[in-house]
């Protein structure tokens, strides 16, 4: 007993000291080597799309500051036309695409989403139709596009009215008490976007934008899209190993119970409910038929119903893509409604001719105010939700100009910067709503214009965000003028949806 004690106290031996320094070395070499070869490997799958000089380690990172991402995209899209590789640290490129020939060659392939980034997501959204590719992405696409159809859509136009009425009304009570204060936007839009997605996909019966619920699972959202973005940037928080033990990986953790929490509620409600309802048939005539309906009753090829983990994946990818980017198309839309009182004004007189004494949207005005439409398209142009989606080939891809992309290659699309692209767009930083009438609509490239991407991947529920985005702008603009605040002028930043990193802050006047 005494001669243990006294290894004990004596610690390890030398011997075992060398072994222990030998394999840490060895996993040190080895590591090393697997480094080189990746950077020699994306050495050569991208030798023929130049881009910005990089840093061995943190690649194009230092050269991008928060809040000019998209400035510094431009500037380099400019110096290299079509295309140029991004590094995101020493050994991690990608693709960024800023013409339209090349997002054509890209969207008209099945390729997958680039796990090098929307990994990243899986703790939080699962592998919903977002991530998903293969058979069993078309399978999940195939059972959900009948929750988007005409039928199914019409009945949720009177909810969303109802749900930017209770925000208006909000606005009114707040101007009355300070008029000299501007209001943050996106806030506030989200919370509204949040409760139209919960009335209109998942019949919640609720109608409050001031609940508590509803807030912590904005502010969770918030956090999730912040704390991803970071992750992308910072080469150290990539590392699956490191990040849990971060303060940032804990707080991407609690904040996924938080979210988590919120549609886990949702799903388990509505299984009580559908399962007292009964089948489709018997629900269609006690209510309008939702998005969480179709999930419960889908079923596969092999008569198979979804599983838990499907079911929860599906209802966090659409609980955060139905409201983040809808909330961000619309209060963008504000903001350049704002720095544009000319369009505004002629999107009021359309809207007030067109609904005469009604202050609420119908389902049959969606298609009578071409104008506003045009300003909403020309919104989408400048400020689109989703700034940036990427691929990874399975298969090597030719462009239009004879350069070549191996397999495994990554390409991040950059709708921002297509948008942008001043040998596609005259005048592109210039808000022109007419660039959208039919005449010169008609003689523009296919894939000029995609802020719902393009191709089979294509966003399922654009037709729903357009929706919205009419019903809210048309009756918005009936009850308020809504006036820039040069206090605080918007920085937008990539945060999964296009953001701004000081908020959107307007005035609001209400009209007589």
């Amino acid at each position: 007993m005494s001669s243990i004690l006294e290894r004990i106290r004596a610690g390890p031996s030398p011997s075992l000291l060398y072994l222990l320094i030998g394999f840490i070395l060895i996993c040190a070499l080895l590591k090393a080597l697997q480094l080189y070869w990746r950077k020699k490997k994306l050495l050569r799958n991208f030798k023929s799309f130049p881009g910005p000089p990089s840093h061995w380690f943190f690649g194009n990172n230092k050269q991008v500051s928060k809040g000019n991402e998209f400035n510094k995209s431009l500037e380099w899209a400019e110096k290299y036309p079509y295309a140029f590789t991004r590094w995101f640290g020493g050994f991690s490129a990608v693709l960024i695409v800023s013409h339209p020939d090349y997002a054509k060659a890209i969207f008209g392939r099945g390729d997958p989403k680039s796990m090098v980034t929307y990994k990243f997501l899986l703790p939080w959204i699962g592998k919903g139709l977002l991530i998903l590719h293969g058979p069993k992405w078309f399978q999940h696409r195939r059972l959900l596009t009948p929750g988007f159809h005409y039928d199914i859509l019409k009945p949720y136009i009177a909810l969303m009215a109802d749900s930017v009425k209770s925000m208006l009304d909000k606005w009114e009570k707040l101007i009355v008490k300070d008029d000299m204060k501007s209001l943050e936007m996106f806030e506030h839009v989200s919370l509204m976007t949040l409760d139209s997605i919960m009335k209109c996909a998942f019949s919640s019966q609720s109608s409050s934008q001031t609940s508590r619920e509803l807030n912590i699972y904005i502010k969770a959202i918030y956090d999730l899209t912040y704390l991803v973005a970071e992750r992308v940037r910072n080469v150290l928080y990539r590392s699956e190993l490191i990040y849990p033990f971060t303060s940032a990986g804990r707080q991407f953790q609690k904040a996924c119970k938080l979210a988590h929490k919120h549609t886990e509620k949702v799903i388990e409600e509505r299984k009580i409910l559908f399962k007292e309802e009964g089948e489709l048939k018997k629900i269609q005539k006690k209510r309008h038929l939702d998005f969480l309906d179709i999930l419960l009753s889908a079923k596969g090829e092999n008569g198979v119903e979804l599983s838990k983990e499907d079911l929860r994946a599906e209802v966090d990818t659409f609980m955060f893509e139905g409201h983040d980017t809808t909330a961000s198309g619309i209060a963008w839309m504000l903001h350049a409604m704002a720095q544009n009182p000319e369009h505004q004004q002629r999107c009021r007189e359309e809207i007030k001719e067109m609904m005469g004494d009604r202050d609420t949207v119908q389902w049959d005005d969606l298609g009578k105010m071409p104008y506003t439409t045009m300003c909403i398209k020309e919104c989408l142009r400048l400020y689109p939700p989703v700034p940036v989606v990427s691929r990874q080939l399975s298969k090597p891809i030719t462009f239009c100009d004879g350069r070549i992309l191996p397999e495994d290659a990554v390409i991040s699309i950059s709708i921002y910067n297509i948008h942008r692209n001043p040998s596609i767009w005259e005048d592109p930083e210039v808000f022109d709503p007419t660039r959208f009438s039919p005449e010169r609509s008609s003689h523009r490239h296919s894939h000029a214009f995609v802020p719902f991407a393009a191709g089979p991947r294509n966003c399922i529920g654009q037709q729903f965000a357009m929706n919205e985005m009419k019903v809210a702008l048309a009756q918005i603009l009936l009850r308020f003028e809504i006036l820039p605040d040069p206090a605080n002028i918007p920085i937008p930043i990539p945060q999964i949806v296009l953001k701004s990193a000081n908020g959107i802050h307007l005035f609001l006047k209400k009209l007589n």
